[in-house]
């Protein structure tokens, strides 16, 4: 909720007013008499606004309201993964139209593996669809998506032509089908279903983090060990090797998007709490906030306490559009320089690592309370 301070035009009430504003991390709107408001974030609220509605004794070509602000909005924040998230709302609550080009809010890209084609391939996008296809990511750039996508295709035969296949057994064809990394679809050597089982192992390579390929591998070195075929078990290792190597081009956050899961631990205006921000299945659900309690003069375990907690949250119900902002704000605060408070992810919910999630919880709790 945003507080309101009504001046209506008494610039005494005003000054009185700011002056027993915080010094603290706020999203705030000043609002006009007629118009816009001017929207905003700052680490120091008092500060930012002495500066836009404070007299000046000399003419300035600083930004100065001081004789247009009708009242103030304001919201504390406990980070500034918070205030991103308090900002991104109310931009796009009071400029609908312009709310991305005021935030700068780029989206992160994915590989996508389109899925509804009779030869699926894969491409790097920005924009999340509900047509078929399966979405890995996100990436902290364009570039390392691509370099993820190329090397992960090197351990394929799927196409990474873009167009819409007419397969003719005349069909020129490319250099990737002369060097066997593709299966060829377009010339017929294989029909749907061969390059459907194909797919289904790209798929499962991407829903597994890789695990798929690497215990298939490690299966058939181990094998051919015991046959004693070294030479060949040996190439198989190499080839484990280069899945690893693969694997270790993906960004911290990127994952087949609806396997996405984790938690962004951040400060707290609360004392003695933090805030944790969840993501299941890639969608957002709504912030908890999270306190050390204390029953009958003892501490509650924070293990109990946390599963009690994670059992009630659940997804919040969210457009494509509004899912993939959400997650471009996610990408924008753990890739940024200026990331506060920790990412915990995890594989399923089923499964969450709370001996892990405690200690993060304790980490910036302590990194909180000493500043």
């Amino acid at each position: 909720m945003m507080t309101t301070i009504a001046v209506e035009g008494d610039l005494a009430r005003l000054d009185a007013a700011i002056e027993t504003l915080p010094n603290q991390p706020a999203v705030f709107l000043l609002w006009p008499t007629e118009g816009q408001p001017y929207l905003s974030k700052t680490g120091l609220l008092r500060r930012r606004l002495l500066r836009l509605l404070k007299e000046r004794e000399r003419p300035s070509r600083l930004l100065n309201l001081r004789h247009t602000v009708a009242s103030i909005e304001y919201r504390l924040t406990g980070s500034a993964f918070e205030s991103t998230l308090v900002f991104y709302e109310q931009a796009r609550r009071h400029f609908p139209a312009t709310y991305l080009q005021l935030m700068k809010l780029r989206m992160p890209p994915y590989v996508r593996l389109v899925l509804n084609n009779a030869f699926p391939r894969s491409h790097i996008t920005t924009q999340l669809t509900r047509s078929g296809g399966l979405y890995f990511g996100p990436f902290r750039t364009r570039a390392s998506a691509e370099r993820f996508e190329s090397q992960c295709l090197d351990l394929f035969q799927l196409r990474r032509c873009q167009e819409d296949l007419v397969p003719a057994p005349d069909f020129a064809g490319c250099i990737y089908g002369e060097m066997a990394m593709c299966l060829r679809p377009c010339q017929q050597v294989v029909g749907e279903s061969e390059y459907a089982g194909e797919t289904a192992r790209v798929v499962e390579f991407l829903r597994t983090d890789g695990r798929s390929l690497l215990e298939t591998l490690a299966h058939s070195r181990d094998n051919l060990s015991r046959e004693m075929m070294f030479e060949e078990a040996a190439r198989q290792h190499k080839r484990y090797e280069k899945v690893q190597d693969v694997l270790r081009l993906r960004d911290e956050l990127a994952r087949e998007l609806d396997r996405l899961h984790g938690v962004a631990i951040t400060p707290s205006l609360a004392p003695d709490a933090v805030e944790l921000w969840l993501l299941r299945n890639g969608f957002w659900c709504d912030p908890v906030r999270f306190g050390f309690e204390v029953h009958e003069g003892k501490p509650v375990s924070l293990d109990s306490q946390l599963r009690e907690t994670l059992a009630t949250v659940a997804p919040r119900k969210l457009t494509v559009r509004d899912r993939q902002e959400y997650l471009a704000l996610l990408a924008r605060w753990y890739y940024s320089t200026w990331r506060e408070g920790e990412w915990l992810g995890f594989d399923s919910y089923k499964e969450i690592p709370y001996r892990k999630l405690v200690n993060a919880i304790s980490r910036v709790a302590r990194r909180d309370s000493s500043l």
